[in-house]
């Protein structure tokens, strides 16, 4: 094993990750277990609020929405304030205007609420990713975005069924449990974030934007072809959960089909995506990226062939594989790719655009759906082929994957603690 791979390894990276960092993991794990807006709100406004169901779409659509906005400022607030900051103003905000949800009386003030909700709770998104990729070594940023992923997934994994039993309670406990669960994000942020980056922030020529904030980011050419990328990943990524539901129970199949699909899904990031990472975080970003594309797409086609079940597990594992292999580098490539004054621009373009794809592609895949059936499959893969082409131009190789490739990797182990 080279020192490389030592200094690497999933426990080491846990183990020598500065307190900061692991109380993001924390935090963010303690947030993702209050996830209940999103799951209950279309339930809460047309049971509890009596509203229609095209009202509570709508108003899920406008938090979704608010969402996207909220990753763009959250990246300039990050940037401006510092990570700390941002975490907290995003916290202690989506508190409020979760709770207030449940009191305001009007459909136009949930509209409103709703979608300062969905914007200010995700402030801290870019901000977390941010300090990150400030405080974790080059080499180990891929692996500590698999840790953060897994403890995203496991709270996300979990809130749904807390949420169920708030519910059976109160709807009041529900929004109540969500508030706590962000105040305990930013008590976190108070206690243990730094007020700024762990060490002072040297501004090279080049790391010096020719302009300032976004324009900044738009000038970078190279990496606007990678928000394309994530735009394209959200969009057909997010078909598991628009079109399979629809073609599986056109298929005949039964609903428990479709849930053991998505569990199996699940499980298999959950167990895997940490000794996948393992293999593939030293390898250059921009093969990974490809090869998760190739796998994304191909997966998803693979849908469109005749066979049943057992075609929709095969394409669910091929996709699965896909999202362990390039979901924890293509959410660390802004980090390494980033001018330092940009750090939180870079991210929260990035999530934005993953965003957007996330809120647009379920209703492309649909309208497609609807329009031409299994057909939605095929031009999935091609998306899917478009995104390996745009990974190849726009995902140029990083400080971070030249430093693993030196010879000097003890040197760098040694500084870790810094």
């Amino acid at each position: 094993m080279t020192a490389t791979d030592e200094s690497t390894g999933i426990w080491e990276t846990i183990r020598d990750a500065p307190v900061p960092v692991k109380a993001l993991l924390v935090g963010v794990f303690v947030n993702k277990l209050g996830w209940f807006l999103q799951v209950f709100l279309v339930l809460f406004l047309t049971t509890s609020k009596g509203f229609t169901p095209v009202q509570a779409g709508t108003a899920l659509g406008v938090y979704g929405g608010g969402s996207v906005i909220g990753l763009i400022i959250g990246g300039s607030l990050s940037d401006r304030v510092g990570p700390r900051a941002a975490v907290m103003i995003s916290m202690f905000g989506m508190a409020g205007f979760v709770l207030a949800i449940a009191y305001v009386p009007s459909y136009a003030a949930v509209v409103v609420v709703v979608a300062l909700a969905g914007a200010v709770g995700q402030f801290y998104r870019p901000a977390s990713a941010a300090l990150l990729t400030e405080l974790t070594p080059k080499n180990r940023q891929v692996m500590i975005f698999a840790v953060y992923r897994l403890a995203m997934n496991l709270g996300t994994t979990a809130a749904p069924l807390i949420g169920a039993a708030l519910v059976a309670v109160s709807w009041n406990l529900l929004f109540i449990g969500e508030a706590v669960a962000a105040l305990a994000y930013a008590a976190v942020a108070i206690v243990a974030l730094p007020k700024r980056s762990a060490a002072p922030v040297e501004v090279t020529s080049e790391d010096q934007p020719s302009a300032g904030g976004y324009v900044a980011v738009l000038r970078d050419y190279k990496y606007m072809l990678f928000l394309l990328c994530m735009f394209i990943n959200a969009a057909i990524y997010m078909q598991y959960l628009a079109v399979l539901p629809l073609h599986m129970k056109a298929d005949g199949l039964s609903t428990w089909w479709y849930s053991a699909i998505v569990a199996l899904n699940g499980f298999v990031v959950i167990t895997c995506e940490l000794l996948v990472t393992k293999v593939v975080q030293n390898r250059p970003a921009r093969v990974v990226a490809m090869t998760g594309f190739v796998l994304l797409g191909g997966g998803l086609a693979f849908y469109a062939l005749p066979g049943g079940l057992a075609i929709f597990v095969i394409g669910t594992l091929l996709w699965t594989l896909a999202e362990i292999i390039g979901g924890p580098t293509m959410f660390a490539y802004p980090g390494m790719a980033a001018p330092k004054p940009l750090l939180g621009r870079y991210v929260g373009s990035a999530h934005a655009m993953f965003g957007l794809g996330s809120a647009l592609g379920p209703f492309l895949g649909v309208w497609i759906w609807n329009t031409s059936g299994t057909q939605v499959w095929v031009l999935c893969g091609l998306a899917g082929g478009i995104g390996v082409v745009l990974a190849y131009f726009g995902m140029t190789p990083t400080t971070a994957e030249e430093t693993t490739t030196r010879t000097a990797e003890p040197e760098l182990v040694g500084g870790q603690d810094e």
